[in-house]
Formats: C-alpha cells, sequence, structure tokens
C-alpha cells in the first residue's frame, strides 16, 4: 500500500516491511540502518502558504529521500510531515551517517513549487539493527527518540545509543565470551539448501555461523559478528567456520550428485596475504570426492584492489575451488572489471527477490541480472526465495539456483545431513522431478 500524496510506502506498509527486513537482519548477520526524518516547523509552512504548497513540499522531500535511496533501501512516509528510510546491509553507523548528510547537503536546495521557492530543513535520527535493536518496534523508539534529542540540541543529526549499562554489559559480556567460544566448542555451523530450479534438485548449500552462548543461548551471526570483527576474531572464526563446513560436508550423501559447500569470506580476509594458503590448506586437510567448496565474497571486497583480488580468486580456481559473488548488486558493480571476474555464480541480493511481487523496478533489475551474468557462462543464485510464486517467476526465468525459507530454513549440520536424505521436491513445481522419484 503506498502513501496516495507521496507515493512512498504507507506507515502500516513500511512498519511491515520493517518487521520483516529486522527479522532477516537478527537471522543472517545483515546489519540495517533506520533513519527516521523530520521536516521542521512544517505547520509553519502549511499555515503561511496553505495546505497545497505543504503537499508540494512534501512531494519534494519524498523525491530527495528516492534520490538517496539505492536498491534494497525501503522509503515510507510515517507521519504528517515525518518519512523513514530503512538503509539495507549497512556496514557501519559511518554508512548511515553519510546518508543522512546526503539528505541534508539536497536539501540545501530550495523546493520550487508554482508560486516560490521554499526552503525545507530537516532533523534526522538513526538507529541501527542489531547495534540499537532487535525489534521493528524498539528500532523505530530508539530512531525517534534520537531525533527527539536532536531536536532538543539542536543538532541535524542524532544517533541512538543503547541505555548505558546495558550497553557496557552487552559488549563486555559478549566480549570476554566470544573469544573462548571456540575453545569451548560453542560454535555452530548450520546449512541452508540450495536448489536448482530447473529439476528442484538440491545442488548444496552455503554455511553459516551461530553461536551457542553459555549465557544468552543460540545467538545469531549479528549479534556477535560485529564485536568479532572489533576485537580481531573475525579470522579464527572464519577459519574455524571454513574446517567446520569442509568436514561435515563430507558426511552428506551422495544421493543427489555433486554437491556444493559455500562458506562466506569477510572482506578483509581476502584482503590478507595469507588469505589463498587458509583456504588451500583447509581443503588439502579435509578429503571429500562428492562435495565441492564454493568461496562466497561480497562485492564490495572486489573494489579496493582488483587486481589482487582477482590473482588470489584465479589461483583458488585453478585448484578446483568455485567463487561465488555475494549480494550481487547491493555493491559498486562495474561493468569495466565485469567482463573478467573470476566467479562462477552470482548471487541476487535478497532485497531484489523480496520485493519482486510488489516493485516491477526489482523485476528489471534482476532480469538484467541474470542476463548479463548468463552472457558471461556465470550460474545465478537468488536469495530470499520464501514462497512458491516468487520460486516458481525466477524458475521461468531461467535463474538456475535459489534458497530461502521456502525450500528451507538454515538447519544444524545432522538435520541438514537428514534433509537432504529425505527431501523431495515440491511436485506443484516440479512435477518431472515428481514422477522420476
Amino acid at each position: 500500500m503506498k502513501d496516495h500524496l507521496t507515493n512512498l510506502l504507507s506507515r502500516a506498509r513500511f512498519l511491515k516491511f520493517l518487521d520483516e527486513q529486522i527479522h532477516h537482519s537478527v537471522e543472517f548477520g545483515a546489519p540495517l540502518g533506520l533513519l527516521v526524518v523530520d521536516i521542521r516547523r512544517f505547520r509553519n509552512i502549511n499555515r503561511n502558504f496553505g495546505h497545497e504548497t505543504g503537499d508540494l513540499v512534501l512531494q519534494g522531500v519524498a523525491g530527495i529521500l528516492n534520490q538517496v535511496g539505492r536498491p534494497g533501501d525501503s522509503i515510507g512516509r510515517i507521519g504528517d510531515d515525518q518519512f523513514a528510510v530503512l538503509l539495507d546491509r549497512v556496514a557501519n553507523l559511518g554508512h548511515a551517517q553519510l546518508a543522512a548528510m546526503k539528505i541534508q547537503r539536497l536539501l540545501d536546495l530550495p523546493i520550487a513549487t508554482p508560486e516560490r521557492e521554499i526552503r525545507c530543513a530537516v532533523t534526522i535520527g538513526i538507529s541501527l539493527c542489531p547495534a540499537n535493536a532487535e525489534t521493528s518496534g524498539r528500532l523505530l523508539q530508539s530512531a525517534e527518540q534520537a531525533l527527539a534529542e536532536a531536536k532538543q540540541l539542536e543538532q541535524p543529526i542524532g544517533f541512538a545509543a543503547p541505555h548505558e549499562e546495558e550497553g557496557i554489559s552487552a559488549d563486555w559480556d559478549i566480549e570476554i565470551s566470544l573469544g573462548e567460544s571456540i575453545a569451548r566448542s560453542e560454535l555452530r555451523a548450520y546449512y541452508q539448501p540450495k536448489i536448482a530450479l530447473a529439476t528442484g534438485r538440491p545442488v548444496g548449500a552455503e554455511a553459516l555461523v551461530r553461536w551457542q552462548s553459555a549465557s544468552r543461548g543460540l545467538l545469531s551471526p549479528g549479534v556477535f559478528l560485529p564485536v568479532a570483527e572489533a576485537i580481531g576474531f573475525l579470522k579464527p572464526l572464519t577459519i574455524w567456520m571454513l574446517n567446520s563446513a569442509l568436514r561435515q560436508s563430507a558426511e552428506w550423501t551422495d544421493r543427489w550428485g555433486k554437491l556444493s559447500v559455500s562458506v562466506n569470506m569477510p572482506p578483509h580476509i581476502l584482503a590478507q596475504p595469507d588469505f589463498v594458503d587458509l583456504v588451500m590448506s583447509a581443503e588439502k586437510l579435509w578429503m571429500r570426492e562428492h562435495v565441492d567448496l564454493c568461496l562466497e565474497v561480497l562485492e564490495q571486497s572486489l573494489v579496493a584492489d582488483v587486481d589482487v583480488a582477482f590473482e588470489k580468486l584465479n589461483t583458488l580456481r585453478e585448484q578446483g575451488i568455485k567463487i561465488a559473488i555475494d549480494d550481487f548488486g547491493t555493491g559498486y558493480s562495474s561493468l569495466s572489471y565485469f567482463r573478467d571476474i573470476p566467479t562462477d555464480e552470482l548471487k541476487i541480493d535478497q532485497s531484489f527477490i523480496k520485493g519482486l511481487r510488489q516493485d516491477r523496478a526489482n523485476i528489471h533489475i534482476v532480469s538484467l541480472i541474470m542476463d548479463i551474468a548468463h552472457r558471461f557462462g556465470l550460474q545465478v543464485v537468488a536469495e530470499g526465495v520464501d514462497d512458491q510464486k516468487v520460486a516458481a517467476y525466477l524458475k521461468k526465468q531461467g535463474c538456475d539456483q535459489a534458497q530461502g525459507y521456502y525450500f528451507g530454513r538454515p538447519m544444524p549440520a545432522d538435520e541438514f545431513a537428514n534433509w537432504l536424505k529425505t527431501y523431495q521436491p515440491d511436485p506443484q513445481l516440479f512435477p518431472a522431478a515428481s514422477a522420476n522419484n
């Protein structure tokens, strides 16, 4: 449902989408940023120039927000003179702050109306998930609190923060315990199936880390990965994950033929000089006949030093290791390097897939990515496929593989091994596969 005046998401639709995105953020460790944008003294605009002019100002601000939003971001009108921008996969607080500053900068120019030009200043409150909150209600509340404090201090931007005692306790608890999580055997590898859309057969799985904390229970990566990066624990965690995925995948059934196990490689791990050595050491340690290793690297990992990154990935591919570009479309894609990119598959970010049924622009983006990838002989994997209609559409459009809740949620190692033995393709979506079983 769209707001009738600005054509942005309505408050109800935005809050529903916010709740859905936070669920996936916590599940998959994909940080989100929420900006609440408030027009200062908007009542004065209505009072002095009339509601018709006020409506034009609201439309002008909506246009500015659309300029700032990237593919995958969501924008809504959540009040008479208040907007919200949900930033998908923000790297850190500075990333969200840059978006807020761009909004401020674009609004330095007056908004033109038929009778006059009106300068429109805004105040912005910023909150992050999971750093400041892990539910939609709390995230919005913390952003609105940051907005209120910024107004009181007459500052253009306000930043949310957890309650001081809670923040210290949370960070301190995680920092102390996380470093010992490997020695205490508290880390867990979960696996989410990847399905070939032509046949309905499993082709592998993505390995995802979880932490079975003694004091907090099972934690998603969105809670502890930022702390792991801050305390220098990301490298040993990645090595543990790589070895665990290779060891556990050796126990998978050969019922489905050759499978792959995908492991995520953080950007700064790829940048390290011993990256190739640590991967090859793990690969040689665990001998597997029917499972290939696939490394998933973020598109942004290739930007800093393209030549060095390409050389490392090419070296690994020569050794039979597959490469996938994760979250494709959300970074800084450049056709100038695309023709030489050392990869076997592109994974379309779930933000585009989840919006297929609501936004025609996402349909065009997904179709474009698939067309380019296939022209270069690459496989295309769609992330976040949560219902049959989206799976059927992607199958019809020629998407190669998919993963998402429709096929299977992330599962512990033993549960996934059993899933491989008992899985049957959906007969409605894959009638040929059903007939052969």
